[in-house]
């Protein structure tokens, strides 16, 4: 029987048709897209003409398209809206792929090819995106393994194997961790100090469980208002410890030893390949380039934070002294203390700011200021299918009528889906046969669920999260490549939270929030007095936030810049890490490793630190924004020809030159950070 993942999709601009796919076709479809793009290769090395870079490069760019496309839908639904078949095949799957993308990168008849068209390469004549794409396939294989003797080869792939599996299971343990945690309350006495609309919500839960009174979780929509509002400490520390002692329980979700058997992996890898660590591997393709300048960078930034962070600290302590005779601050107690604090400051608070920040209104805004900076329009449709019923579908217009990019946006938590927000790609942009094949981009978030009574109402938080998911949209939606490995978001690690990071600052300005901070039920524009507390409360406790980034990117960089069989403990590792950071006490039964997905599920490892470096980035564009205007068609055209539709076909900061006329200045994010004296 033919499998409708193997065949073109005969859908409106070839959307995935989701409806008419089963579980039990990605399996099958998996396979049999790995021998069509075997056969492909087949063709490319043995072809009997000499080696070009339109029968080699571009041949093996666009060899197994199909495949691409089917994993791309698979993986995307593993994060979205998985179950347990799909974890299952995707136990078999990874490492089918992983053995299969090794066969390629060790396929000597195929290297050989490669290698020559490299080799003459300046003789070729080939424009900047050529260039770009030769020397990526070239170091494709070369970074991977292929001039390795074959028993090096071999071991090669063993452990890549083995990374993806173990990859897989560190993020099925996570989901079952957050799921299989609740947290009931029948007192009523218990959510003193929630909101109603929080409590509505945990009522709904609870009534969705079969149960009496209220059931919050560990999904961040029900932890974070928990957290920062209850009343009741020992709740509050309760529901931090079942947050924070994910997978270090001993049992058999406990992560530890997949953490160690992971980094011992990536450096024995690394050191396959003629790298002293498996940092020294990954940055060798990033901007910072070496584990030093990261280092250095981390470092820098930890002594302009550190006193900053020590003095909010100390407010916060005294603060909750004076408040509720507090003898020592715990973890437990910082949202919750932060928070009174900023009212008490600012007289602002999320609950304040809430009823302003209407879910459909705030997509709304997003869509006008992108029309405003890039001439796009979003236009919902009910034709583009559908992997479930809450997904909404755009076609992303230009202002002559064309078709941009397909949008999907998926807002709110459910069990099948992993906690945090992502954007990701069905299908990237490129250009074929003379055809400019278009985007289908997605934003997956965990956003607060409407309720019985309430519309979807953000935090400012969760609005600063949508505008930078959106950012990354923008980044894959504007793409204008010729090859799909080099489209959109397929830039150095440490460049592509630029275009999310920028984004965010539109939510501090009142030109932006105008078009779309109205009051539910009034329609009321958000109040002058609340935009200037906004802006004044942007660099609140920004020194311990910044500290806490740091502490991530210092985390990383210590599973993976130096030997990892010297670390034997995982708690005392992270707790010897965290104690240039730390204010707050250690608490033993807690691990952040255990649960730090965009390190060994995600692709972080060594790259955690990219947010900070890109906040350099990010807070100097937007310098010119500001000088220039925040709709200025002039600067979001440079941004867009310059930064957004490029993707990976030129040197990210030679393309932020082009953009900007010079270097980021580090002053810049210091500046924004009010941690320049």
């Amino acid at each position: 029987m033919e499998n409708i993942l193997n065949k073109p999709f005969h859908t409106k601009h070839h959307t995935v048709p989701f409806s008419q796919i089963g579980n039990d076709h990605f399996l099958p479809a998996i396979k049999e897209a790995i021998e069509d793009t075997r056969k492909e290769i087949s063709a490319i090395t043995e072809n009997p003409e000499p080696p070009t870079f339109s029968n080699t490069i571009e041949a093996l760019e666009f060899a197994g398209e199909q495949l691409d496309r089917i994993t791309s839908v698979f993986f995307n639904l593993n994060s979205a809206e998985t179950n347990e078949t799909i974890q299952k095949t995707a136990q078999e799957v990874s490492p089918l792929l992983s053995e299969f993308a090794n066969d390629i990168t060790l396929n000597e008849k195929l290297f050989e090819r490669v290698k020559k068209v490299y080799e003459e390469r300046e003789q070729l004549q080939l424009n900047r995106e050529q260039e770009q794409l030769l020397d990526k396939k070239y170091k494709s294989f070369a970074r991977n393994g292929a001039n390795l003797p074959e028993n090096k080869k071999e071991e090669l792939r063993k452990i890549d194997k083995e990374l993806s599996t173990l990859s897989l299971r560190f993020g099925e343990n996570v989901l079952a961790e957050t799921n299989r945690y609740e947290l009931h309350l029948t007192d009523q006495n218990d959510l003193k100090g929630l909101p109603e609309g929080v409590v509505e919500a945990a009522k709904e839960e609870a009534e969705n469980r079969d149960k009496e009174g209220w059931v919050f979780t560990l999904n961040y929509p029900s932890y974070i208002p928990f957290m920062t509002y209850a009343e009741n400490r020992e709740k509050r520390r309760e529901l931090h410890l079942a947050f924070g002692s994910k997978c270090i329980k001993g049992d058999e979700y406990d992560n530890r030893e997949t953490i160690k058997r992971i980094i011992s992996l990536r450096h024995q890898r690394a050191k396959l390949l003629g790298y002293p660590s498996h940092a020294a591997f990954i940055l060798e393709e990033r901007m910072a380039e070496a584990p030093e300048k990261v280092m250095d960078f981390l470092q820098e930034l930890l002594q302009k934070a550190k006193p900053a962070a020590k003095r909010e600290f100390d407010q916060l302590s005294s603060f909750a002294g004076e408040k509720d005779d507090l003898p020592q601050l715990q973890k437990w107690d910082g949202a919750y203390y932060t928070e009174k604090l900023k009212q008490e400051l600012f007289d602002l608070d999320d609950e304040k700011l809430k009823p302003y920040f209407k879910l459909d209104n705030v997509v709304s805004g997003v869509f006008t200021i992108a029309e405003r900076l890039y001439g796009l329009h979003f236009n919902e449709t009910t034709e583009i299918d559908r992997y479930h019923k809450e997904v909404k579908t755009y076609e992303v217009l230009n202002e002559k009528g064309e078709l941009v990019a397909v949008f999907y946006a998926d807002f709110h938590p459910r069990p099948g889906k992993r906690n945090g927000a992502w954007m990701t790609v069905y299908k990237p942009q490129y250009v074929k046969n003379g055809q400019d094949s278009r985007p289908h981009i997605s934003i997956v978030c965990n956003f607060t669920r409407p309720t019985a009574t309430k519309p979807s109402l953000l935090t400012f938080n969760e609005v600063t999260t949508l505008f930078h998911e959106f950012g990354h949209a923008l980044h894959g939606m504007l793409a204008q490549t010729t090859y799909p490995s080099l489209s959109g978001t397929s830039v150095y690690w440490d460049f592509v939270e630029l275009p999310s990071q920028v984004m965010e600052n539109w939510c501090y300005e009142k030109e932006a929030l105008e078009l779309f901070a109205k009051h539910y039920q009034t329609g009321e524009t958000l109040p002058m007095s609340y935009i200037e507390k906004i802006k004044e409360s942007a660099t609140f406790m920004e020194g311990m936030q910044t500290l806490r980034q740091l502490s991530f990117g210092l985390l990383d960089m210590s599973y993976h810049s130096g030997n990892p069989t010297e670390i034997e403990d995982i708690k005392k590792h992270e707790q010897s890490v965290f104690s240039q950071t730390d204010l707050y006490p250690d608490v033993n039964q807690t691990c952040m490793s255990t649960s730090f997905s965009h390190i060994f599920q995600g692709g972080y490892s060594a790259g955690y630190y990219s947010y900070k470096w890109a906040e350099v980035l990010d807070a100097d564009a937007f310098e010119l924004f500001k000088e220039k205007g925040i709709f200025n068609r002039e600067v979001s055209e440079l941004f867009r020809e310059h930064i957004l539709s490029k993707g990976g076909t030129e040197n990210p900061m030679d393309l932020y030159i082009k953009f900007r006329g010079k270097k980021p200045a580090p002053e810049a994010l210091l500046r924004r950070a009010g941690l320049l004296k």
